[in-house]
């Protein structure tokens, strides 16, 4: 840990404690302040991912909630192959996001969101097998489950047929993940997001 941070964190340890107790900086306090810090960001991060999902999705609503869908948000998936606490603002995403579907209801707000819990959870393992390219397979992974869950979803609410309706959400969901993986992998080469 650098010295700036030990310094930071000793500062906070003297502010917080009541006057005429003297302060102490055991390794045990230093790593709890620091996992503070560290779940304060997760939740501000899992907060604006939430949020960025929402309003993709409301921005671009002519072509998040067809048959043929291209959620401009599902760029932002494969991102959880380097943070898992991304599922939950993935999903919260999704949630707020199909508030504004036409088809509004039981599926858009409990049964998607559940499978984008899902979908994001398992992509995240199997990005973990392929380190090298975690963000294009967790993409993979996730193009795949979702468009079965939306096929699934339009068959129980207009007796769409799966074999017509899955191709065409395969497509477009393995573009829209391949389009977020590679600009992930970008952004990666300059800044380490996750951390």
């Amino acid at each position: 840990m650098s010295s700036a941070v030990t310094q930071d964190v000793a500062s906070l340890q003297m502010i917080r404690q009541p006057k005429g107790k003297s302060t102490c900086h055991s390794k045990m306090e230093v790593v709890c302040m620091e996992n503070e810090s560290r779940r304060a960001k997760d939740v501000a991060l899992v907060s604006v991912w939430a949020a960025l999902y929402a309003v993709l999705v409301i921005i671009f609503q002519p072509i998040s909630f067809q048959a043929l869908q291209f959620r401009v948000a599902g760029m932002l998936r494969p991102a959880i192959a380097k943070k898992w606490i991304l599922v939950f603002g993935y999903a919260i995403g999704v949630v707020v996001g199909n508030v504004f579907s036409p088809f509004v209801g039981f599926w858009e707000l409990v049964f998607m969101p559940i499978m984008s819990l899902v979908a994001g959870i398992l992509g995240y393992l199997a990005a973990k097998l392929i380190p090298k390219y975690d963000y294009y397979v967790c993409g993979v992974v996730i193009a795949v489950i979702i468009p079965l869950a939306v096929s699934y979803m339009l068959n129980q609410l207009f007796g769409l047929m799966m074999l017509v309706t899955l191709p065409m959400l395969v497509v477009s969901e393995q573009i829209v993940n391949f389009i977020g993986a590679t600009l992930f992998k970008a952004i990666e080469k300059r800044w380490m997001w996750w951390k």
